[in-house]
């Protein structure tokens, strides 16, 4: 492993253990290299916690949204493929709590963040033409609008689910998003599943 990539591992180890606070010794003790070479490669802390937020990212985007990972044949099926990666990518990371809660509003990563969200816009605004095209979607949806509404409501229940004391069920959570998603498309749902998930509030209350 490089020495850059040793320390963004350490940065991003450091980062868990400590909550969101980091120190470049701390990390370069634990990379086994120099604080200088820390310095040298990332400029400064600033830069080394946007460079771990920008590998998360990175990674999240190869395993969750690669079009070669998606088996469904219809539209709607690998868009709730692609969900379902989503949500189980934050689900296995160590890291993403911080990177959806803290983190996310720290200084450092606001330009990662937003350069991350403008992929997520402009990748799903396509997905939703596509899907107008294939005449699933309806044409009168404004795609950009559309998916803004979308990633923003999907991001604050994730964080909900991801900082709760009990996480819910990723499938359970995977399903009650997709409904939410769906009935913003204006997909159809089967009633089986509506009906699940009806009983679920219930059971809630």
């Amino acid at each position: 492993m490089s020495a850059p990539e040793r320390l963004l591992s350490a940065a991003q180890e450091e980062l868990i253990q400590s909550r969101g606070l980091l120190e470049m010794q701390a990390v370069a003790r634990r990379a086994h290299v120099s604080v200088g070479l820390a310095y040298h490669h990332f400029g400064s802390k600033a830069g080394l916690i946007a460079a771990v937020v920008e590998r998360f990212y990175n990674r999240l985007e190869e395993t969750a949204f690669s079009p070669s990972k998606l088996i469904s044949p219809d539209w709607a099926g690998r868009e709730k493929e692609r969900l379902a990666g989503y949500i189980s990518f934050h689900y296995d990371h160590p890291f993403a709590p911080l990177v959806v809660g803290a983190l996310s509003r720290a200084a450092e990563v606001l330009d990662v963040e937003r350069a991350f969200t403008n992929r997520q816009l402009t990748a799903g605004a396509f997905n939703i033409r596509a899907g107008q095209r294939d005449g699933v979607v309806p044409a009168e949806l404004s795609p950009r609008l559309t998916i803004a509404l979308m990633i923003g409501g999907i991001r604050q229940a994730l964080v909900e689910a991801l900082t709760s004391d009990k996480r819910p069920d990723r499938s359970e959570l995977t399903n009650r998003i997709w409904f939410f998603v769906a009935g913003g498309l204006r997909l159809p749902v089967p009633e089986e599943a509506s009906m699940s998930l009806e009983r679920q509030a219930i059971s809630e209350v």
